[in-house]
C-alpha cells in the first residue's frame, strides 16, 4: 500500500498541532509518539485512514476538543475523524477526574470498532513501552508523571492488556502483555487518582 498525499498533510497537520508538546516527564518532542503510533498501524497492517488516525488519535484530546475534531473531519475524512473520537477520553479542559474517566474509557473500550482499536492498541503499547523504559532509567520516580500514580497507572494498563487480549488478538496485544506484564506488582484493592 502507497501513501497518498492526505497522509503527508496529517503529518504537517499533527506537527503543527503537538509542536510544542513534550512527552510526560521528558524532552521527547510529541510527535515522535504520533509518528510511532501511526507506524505501528502501518506495520500491523492498518489501513492509511489508520494511520492518519494515528498520528492524530490525541489531537482532540490535547488541542482543542470538539473544534479540533470537526478540523479532522473536513480536512481528513468521517473515518478518521471516528477513530480519533474513539481514541478520545475527554473533550473538556480541564479533565475530569483521572479514575472515572479511565472507568468509563474501559468499559466502552470493547465496543469499539476493530479499525479504532488497532489505533487506541498501537497507542498504548508505544506508551507502555516509554514507562518501561523510562522505568528503567529512573525508577520508581517515573510513577509521579502519572495522575494515577504507581498503582493507579499499572492497574489501568493491564487492565488495557486484559481488553485488548480478548478484544483484539494478535501480536500487538501480545506486545502489549509482554509490556505491562514486566511492571511492577501492584495492590489489588488500591485507586490511583
Amino acid at each position: 500500500m502507497s501513501l497518498s498525499h492526505l497522509y503527508d498533510d496529517a503529518l504537517v497537520y499533527a506537527a503543527k498541532l503537538h509542536r510544542t508538546q513534550l512527552r510526560k516527564g521528558s524532552m521527547v518532542p510529541y510527535i515522535a509518539h504520533l509518528l510511532s503510533v501511526s507506524s505501528r498501524v502501518l506495520s500491523a497492517g492498518g489501513s492509511e485512514v489508520q494511520a492518519i488516525a494515528g498520528l492524530l488519535h490525541d489531537a482532540a484530546e490535547d488541542q482543542g476538543g470538539q473544534a479540533t475534531l470537526d478540523e479532522i473531519r473536513r480536512r481528513f475524512g468521517d473515518g478518521v475523524a471516528e477513530i480519533v473520537a474513539d481514541c478520545t477520553d475527554s473533550w473538556v479542559d480541564p479533565k475530569p477526574a483521572w479514575r472515572p474517566r479511565k472507568e468509563a474509557y474501559l468499559a466502552k473500550l470493547p465496543l469499539k470498532p476493530a479499525s479504532s482499536l488497532l489505533v487506541s492498541l498501537a497507542d498504548k503499547v508505544d506508551n507502555a513501552e516509554a514507562i518501561a523504559r523510562d522505568l528503567d532509567e529512573v525508577g520508581d520516580a517515573v510513577w509521579q508523571r502519572f495522575t494515577g500514580g504507581k498503582d493507579g497507572t499499572i492497574w489501568y494498563y493491564r487492565t488495557l492488556s486484559s481488553i485488548f487480549d480478548q478484544a483484539l488478538p494478535g501480536s500487538l496485544a501480545r506486545q502489549l502483555a509482554q509490556t505491562v506484564g514486566a511492571f511492577p506488582s501492584w495492590h489489588f484493592g488500591q485507586r490511583g487518582r
